[in-house]
């Protein structure tokens, strides 16, 4: 899930912060962060070897990230109300805890049915997490450092993005897919652990309602704003939950090919975040236009160009490079958009990223079933193509503008 997120919160008026840091404790968030990314995207780089054993095709198997991403969505809206009067170190770790047994179950399946609810509990656990991950990284450092705290969470990103996809790929090779989330759990034990020794006591605060939510929606720009939002995470999560049998059909990888394949789409995607503040101190608009408009062109290059281990690699990493831009690109155009209800804009950015997510693995399970593999690709690159020129011709940027036609 996204740094989109985070970054949206803003520190509510209940909320003191304190005199010294917890950096145990923001550590220990970012192993949270870690652990749910690992999780929620196992299944991108396991999805073959799922799909044989439980007797499905990879299509249904893709809907192991579907079935997450949409509970999420309505976890990170209601989780948050709904344990409003209970002590926040308690509420994450059952968070923590759910994920946990998720991945326990998920590995002792014995059908595409019962792994489908083991990931219910997953989309609580990263639902409920993400809706209130930064206003409890506010709680436990003062004000000056909360940048460098949440640059910290984010952390657990990066490395997720980096090494847990590509190395569950490899584990799923050589010890079966079902070994990637017993591992994934044991990292979870561990997270668990240093949460339960590190994380203060945190009186809930006042949480976002959803009517808040529904008045940020409302005004001038922002729904258009967030419905190119959603096209543009729709489309890459249709590509990267079926990367892997896209790489086996065109490529004819392995496992271990498809694990550093995946590892450079990390290590690239890492690089694009950081290059990120860069390109948006040029230029927001073109920024959040332009990634889109990459990765579509990477997609469909993909396609339709000679199927050689060079280009698909280069097509991979600018792929990685350009998305790792987006999350960037769009906590920064809704804190500027939204800076008056941050805390409420970090819900509607869960939802958005969120139903992004269901519907980008549901829509590809979709194409795949009716044109193969490359037609999820090709169907993935005009989405993403259509968001860049959404953002470019009519998603508003000048903040000014947006809050002057309140």
């Amino acid at each position: 899930m996204s740094q989109s997120v985070c970054e949206s919160r803003s520190l509510s008026p209940e909320h003191v912060a304190p005199a010294t840091p917890a950096w145990m404790a923001v550590f220990s968030l970012a192993m949270g962060v870690f652990s749910l990314l690992t999780a929620e995207y196992l299944p991108a780089s396991l999805l073959t070897p799922m799909a044989a054993e439980l007797g499905v095709s990879e299509a249904l198997a893709g809907q192991a990230v579907t079935v997450t991403a949409g509970v999420a969505l309505f976890a990170g809206l209601l989780v948050p109300g709904l344990t409003r009067g209970i002590d926040r170190r308690a509420v994450l770790l059952i968070f923590t805890t759910l994920m946990i047994a998720s991945n326990l179950l998920v590995a002792w399946s014995s059908s595409l049915t019962v792994l489908l609810l083991m990931r219910v509990l997953l989309g609580i656990a990263l639902g409920g997490f993400w809706s209130m991950a930064a206003a409890v990284a506010m709680r436990l450092v003062p004000s000056a450092l909360l940048p460098r705290a949440l640059s910290i969470i984010f952390s657990g990103v990066a490395v997720g993005t980096v090494v847990a996809v590509p190395l569950g790929s490899y584990m799923g090779g050589l010890f079966g897919w079902r070994s990637a989330f017993m591992a994934s759990a044991a990292v979870g034990a561990l997270t668990l652990a240093f949460q339960f020794f590190t994380l203060p006591s945190l009186v809930p605060g006042k949480p976002a309602r959803l009517r808040t939510i529904v008045e940020v929606l409302l005004r001038p720009g922002i729904a258009l704003g967030m419905f190119a939002c959603i096209l543009a995470h729709a489309g890459h999560f249709a590509l990267f939950t079926y990367i892997r049998p896209f790489l086996e059909r065109s490529g004819g990888l392995d496992a271990q090919g498809i694990a550093l394949m995946l590892l450079g789409f990390g290590v690239a995607n890492f690089a694009g975040t950081l290059l990120a503040g860069g390109l948006l101190a040029r230029s927001i608009r073109w920024t959040m236009a332009v990634m889109p408009a990459l990765v579509g062109l990477a997609a469909l290059g993909l396609v339709v160009l000679p199927a050689s281990l060079f280009i698909q690699t280069l097509l991979v990493v600018l792929w990685g490079l350009a998305f790792g831009a987006i999350p960037v690109a769009w906590s920064n155009w809704v804190t500027r958009a939204v800076p008056d209800r941050a805390e409420s804009a970090g819900g509607m950015v869960v939802a958005s990223v969120q139903s992004a997510i269901a519907a980008g693995a549901a829509g590809g399970g979709i194409m795949f079933s009716f044109s193969g593999i490359n037609g999820v690709f090709i169907a993935a690159s005009v989405v993403m193509l259509a968001a860049g020129l959404l953002i470019a011709w009519r998603v508003r940027v000048d903040i000014a503008t947006v809050l002057a036609a309140r």
